[in-house]
């Protein structure tokens, strides 16, 4: 079972961390993201008309600004969720959704870029060819957004994977079939990434952005509290964010299960239905649970309070979980091109089942890590 902060949930241990504290990690993250703004106007961002300007070597710093946007703007948004009862109510409802618009608009781009790059890893992993084709870049002039990929060694998850029921497949198939794929996934996955890219600069040209920015701004300086809330204790608050994250959990079904395989979750297999996977969106809710509860232990215990090792890794499986969920849905959409060969199609097919068997490690080592005592900090 999950291992509580008792600092959190009970009112009655340890000092007492009240409204003010919330004051000053508002301003502290709307300051952030106003330095990330200015970063993104000056290494040549978006401009009044959304275009991008400035040269190729800013490249990088508009992707580190993009990314503290988010970072801040997800802070802020999850903190007013959190503590809602403690701050301007009108205020609190009217900027948090536009937060999330945004943080779920900058990323995009990054998601269809990492997307592509764990599928084509993937299917040169699968077939044992050479490498296939490299993600197209994005057009001159255009970031090519965060070039991550998925380098987390997460130990549990790869023990687990490797109990899976491994089927061999028909090699001369798969190599036929690789290139196409990776080709056909290319195509799409990039023109997905290019329009991202595009939705993102006319985004941060807005007057929705602009008024979102303006509202930040005046975060920075003034928090909107309730009169009650500077001598408030923050812990109730926070405690309950930890309760539904740990209720969340507590419905998963693998949390109790002692196999890494749920053969369950791959009936539906490549199915006409093109919408999510049936047992993902629990997951994702958990993912969504976690980041609440540890935005809210970052409010109460202070940015530079370390993590229990337990909850970071958590995070990376729920974190990996998604990650595979989505590369399967895109190779699975991509399957359902009209027209493509079957030898195509075979690729992408065993390239899809490979990710849900990546779904189900990753649900597996959330499972173990969850259930682990705290045993320090990283």
């Amino acid at each position: 079972m999950a291992q509580r902060h008792h600092d959190l949930t009970d009112p009655q241990a340890g000092p007492v961390t009240t409204g003010d504290a919330l004051a000053g990690y508002l301003r502290d993250q709307a300051t952030e993201f106003l330095r990330a703004l200015r970063l993104h106007r000056e290494s040549g961002g978006a401009t009044a008309n959304g275009s991008s300007s400035g040269t190729a070597g800013g490249a990088q710093e508009r992707v580190d600004a993009v990314r503290a946007l988010r970072r801040s703007a997800r802070r802020i948004s999850g903190s007013l969720h959190t503590f809602r009862p403690l701050l301007d109510a009108e205020w609190s409802e009217g900027i948090r959704p536009e937060l999330a618009w945004l943080s779920g608009t900058l990323a995009l781009e990054h998601a269809y870029g990492a997307r592509l790059e764990r599928l084509l890893l993937a299917l040169n992993r699968l077939s044992g060819t050479a490498p296939t084709p490299a993600p197209t870049p994005v057009p001159a002039g255009r970031s090519a957004g965060d070039r991550a990929t998925d380098r987390v060694a997460d130990r549990v998850a790869d023990r687990a994977a490797a109990h899976r029921p491994t089927a061999v497949p028909d090699r001369g198939n798969l190599t036929v079939g690789a290139a196409k794929a990776g080709a056909l996934l290319d195509r799409q996955l990039t023109l997905a990434r290019t329009r991202a890219h595009s939705t993102a600069l006319q985004a941060l040209g807005s007057s929705r952005f602009h008024a979102v920015a303006d509202q930040v701004a005046v975060l920075a300086s003034e928090v909107p509290l309730t009169p009650v809330a500077p001598t408030t204790d923050l812990r109730p608050l926070a405690g309950a964010a930890e309760e539904r994250l740990s209720d969340a959990v507590a419905a998963l079904p693998l949390v109790t299960a002692g196999s890494p395989y749920n053969a369950e979750a791959l009936i539906h297999g490549l199915s006409p239905e093109p919408a999510p996977h049936p047992q993902d969106a629990p997951w994702h809710q958990v993912r969504l649970l976690l980041r609440l509860h540890r935005y809210a232990c970052e409010v109460v215990h202070g940015r530079g309070a370390p993590l229990e090792v337990r909850l970071l890794s958590a995070g990376q499986a729920l974190d990996r979980h998604r990650d595979a969920s989505e590369a399967a849905s895109a190779a699975a959409q991509a399957a359902r091109t009209p027209r493509i060969a079957p030898a195509t199609a075979y690729a992408l097919g065993v390239l899809h089942a490979d990710q849900r068997h990546e779904v189900e490690a990753a649900r597996y080592a959330f499972q173990r890590s969850w259930q682990k005592q705290t045993i320090g900090t990283p």
